[in-house]
């Protein structure tokens, strides 16, 4: 198969999460932007249905997830329901 080179500019940001997303796979940061620029092009980005995660992906996924401390997690149930409390119901739309 023939490949075309190209150089393109990606803010920091994006740059770090691309350099993430490829060592969580195991894969040059060169096939994620291959597979998000075909997936783009064929519409895939537009499907309403979810992918399926592999248990590798998953795994890979889940040592990115940040942990709260037991205190962080208590903190954080209380302001949630705080919220419930301060925070009115939205309107039911058919009733």
């Amino acid at each position: 198969m023939n490949q075309t080179h190209i150089t393109l500019r990606l803010p920091d940001d994006l740059a770090k999460s691309l350099s993430r997303r490829a060592q969580a796979r195991d894969v040059p940061k060169s096939q994620i932007v291959r597979e998000a620029v075909a997936n783009y092009l064929s519409g895939a980005s537009l499907r309403t249905e979810p992918r399926m995660v592999t248990a590798l992906e998953l795994a890979a996924r889940w040592s990115t997830v940040p942990r709260l401390t037991p205190a962080e997690a208590a903190s954080m149930a209380a302001d949630i329901e705080g919220s419930r409390i301060v925070l009115p119901l939205p309107p039911v739309p058919w009733e």
